[in-house]
């Protein structure tokens, strides 16, 4: 019998660029798919491929992705015969796999008892260490008091790193330097974990120096089957959330492969697992990868983000393996027959700023176009005219290059991402290729502090104007602003008024040099526009365009208002309004603490009449299960507090006012 004869249809327990990549495949194997989907994903991408869809209630995650009840109602309704969840959401969650199980709906996973077994760090870490495999040292017991752990770090030796016990992708993760700091990051990682998890259990262990992210793809079977598909790299993460993986990773040996996938399938073996799995470690990077210097981290018991390297390299498509598993046949082949092809590397597109502390971003994809060439793959859920919304994780896309070495994979990685183009949020796109080139990341030793340590060099810091970009935006405004016949700027602004008012009008005067006042993302720039004899030409008071050698995009929002691409980053530009001036920004000196992003206010630490010093804690806002702190710009008195803790706020939205210090 096929797949599709034991498992006729699929419900997809998730959202997204995930629920549309297990879609493609389900089809494919010629499963009847199901979607579910919340009221902030009714016109989604993946809503549109399945061949049914299913409201699931609003767009908080808890009232609709990780509401169990809801999802088997809908299975039972749609009759699924099994259940894919993704990654994220209710995938390691052992309660909902047993649900299906009762509900006499297969789960495309590990069994319940497997995912409890490796779903919280401390019992995982118990639990290998039984069958010597090595842990990082640090305290992995149930006791949660701040004066014990506080002590079990001081006994540890700074620094040291708090997780969550059950968090992933980041999430509940804070690395602490110094004694002082541990408490608020402990309350800080108590709740995240507690946000995104439901558990706000913490574990406290040593920060291995020059670390190396690397883990395992592991595949189980009912019948006692169990490989590895060799190795993939993180290594390059920021705020512990893997920004570009690759397989195989850079400088392993056949020593350390073997020594590394023999404990990872021991740890799969430990606790029956079946299925897609993965085993994270961290190595001590300083001497290279070496076999005795590898600690177990956790197990991760479902299908990873970072899968397609995986699938580039072994040729093997691991939604299928998923699916054959769970359709109770064997694997089909061995570890001897698992072999590697060249290199592969996976680029996450986010829509956040590295040049705002990659705070997310949220908003309508006026433009979205994705490369295609040889060897470079993209999965996405989105499509242009979609929103990114503040519910769910801000990923775009992600852009998978192949080659048959790392160096032609990286070129290959570069070369897509810069002819990629979204408009619309603020995205990691610029700062993606300059990682892809970074030499050293491609030459020299790195670690998982790479990104921390070069952030200047990889524009993860503002920037200056983008005066090319301005240039072309202009250009085009005065375009549209001559076909709608709107009238020049005055003279007093502009030096002179232009004799062009209409479109085509007569003029018996020279065309005139114009002024053209515009708002760049939100800051005023005066343009100066001159006519040769060979075109139009941009000059911006106190900055040099450089031409160079690329192109700039335009993308149009609505009428007025253009997204100029360039070299990866967006500038937004429009004709100035002096109407739409922010009258809060304007009164200076940072005076007005605004939230970077649509989210949710968590905490406020102030009180009106408060004295303040630069750099203290005043709020904390919550977007995409992470936390954002806000600080005091400068030293003054607390005037004002907009907003309550719990309540949501936009993006922009006035939070804490300070006046001088000494007043009220």
């Amino acid at each position: 019998m096929t797949i599709a004869e034991k498992l006729p249809s699929i419900l997809i327990a998730n959202r997204g660029e995930i629920a549309c990549r297990v879609i493609r495949t389900a089809r494919r194997l010629g499963l009847r798919t199901i979607a579910v989907y919340s009221d902030a994903d009714e016109d989604a991408l993946f809503v549109e491929m399945a061949d049914e869809a299913y409201r699931i209630g609003p767009a908080p995650a808890r009232e609709s992705y990780l509401d169990a009840e809801k999802i088997l109602a809908v299975a039972r309704q749609a009759n699924a015969a099994c259940i894919h969840p993704g990654y994220g959401f209710l995938s390691e969650n052992a309660d909902f796999a047993d649900a299906c199980t009762a509900a006499g709906i297969v789960f495309v996973g590990p069994p319940a008892s497997a995912i409890r077994a490796m779903g919280l760090k401390d019992a995982a870490k118990a639990l290998v260490e039984k069958a010597k495999v090595p842990v990082v040292p640090g305290y992995h017991g149930a006791e949660q008091d701040l004066g014990f752990l506080a002590g079990q770090a001081d006994g540890i030796g700074y620094p040291v790193l708090i997780k969550a016990v059950a968090g992933g992708g980041g999430k509940g993760m804070k690395k602490v330097d110094r004694p002082e700091d541990f408490a608020d990051a402990l309350s800080s990682a108590q709740r995240e974990g507690k946000s995104a998890f439901g558990d706000a259990r913490v574990l406290v262990e040593k920060y291995v120096l020059s670390p190396r992210h690397v883990e395992i793809q592991v595949f189980g079977d009912s019948h006692g089957n169990v490989v590895h598909l060799y190795e993939r790299d993180c290594s390059l993460q920021r705020r512990h959330q893997k920004v570009i993986e690759e397989a195989p990773a850079p400088g392993m040996s056949a020593e350390v492969r073997a020594a590394m996938g023999k404990a990872a399938t021991e740890a799969a073996r430990a606790v029956g697992y079946v299925g897609a799995g993965t085993v994270e470690f961290i190595a001590d990077g300083r001497e290279g990868l070496k076999a005795d210097r590898f600690y177990f981290m956790e197990m991760n018991t479902r299908l990873q983000v970072e899968h397609p390297v995986t699938e580039a390299i072994t040729g093997l498509d691991l939604v299928e393996l998923q699916l054959k598993v769970a359709a109770g046949e064997p694997l089909g082949f061995a570890q001897a027959d698992v072999q590697a092809n060249g290199h592969a590397v996976e680029a996450r597109l986010y829509a956040e700023d590295p040049e705002k502390g990659f705070l997310p971003s949220t908003g309508k994809l006026w433009a979205l176009q994705f490369p295609e060439g040889e060897g470079i793959r993209v999965d996405t859920g989105v499509e242009a005219g979609d929103t990114v919304t503040p519910f769910y994780d801000p990923m775009i896309a992600k852009v998978i290059a192949h080659g048959a070495n790392r160096n032609e994979a990286l070129d290959r990685l570069a070369e897509a991402l810069g002819e990629t183009i979204v408009a619309g949020p603020r995205t990691n796109l610029a700062f993606l290729k300059h990682l892809a080139e970074a030499e050293g990341f491609r030459h020299g030793p790195f670690d998982t502090g790479f990104i921390d340590r070069n952030l200047d060099a990889l524009g993860a810091v503002p920037q200056p104007l983008d005066a090319a970009a301005v240039a072309a935006a202009a250009l085009q405004l005065e375009e549209q602003r001559q076909e709608a016949g709107l009238v020049a700027a005055t003279a007093h602004e502009v030096g002179a008024l232009s004799p062009w008012v209409v479109p085509d009008a007569f003029s018996l005067m020279p065309r005139l040099p114009l002024g053209l006042p515009l708002s760049v993302d939100g800051e005023r720039i005066d343009a100066r526009i001159e006519w040769h004899d060979e075109g139009a030409r941009v000059s911006l008071p106190g900055h040099e365009i450089d031409e160079g050698e690329h192109e700039v995009t335009l993308a149009q929002a609505e009428r007025g208002v253009w997204f100029a691409l360039h070299r990866g980053r967006q500038t937004t530009v429009s004709l100035y309004d002096p109407f739409a001036v922010d009258l809060d920004a304007a009164a200076g000196s940072g005076g007005v603490i605004k939230a970077p992003m649509h989210g949710k206010l968590i905490a406020l630490f102030v009180q009106p009449g408060e004295l303040v010093t630069k750099g203290q804690r005043l709020a904390i806002v919550e977007a995409m299960k992470m936390e954002h702190v806000l600080t005091a710009p400068r030293d003054g008195t607390v005037t004002e507090v907009a907003g309550q803790p719990g309540a949501q706020v936009a993006e922009g939205a006035k939070v804490v006012v300070l006046g001088e210090a000494g007043s009220n």
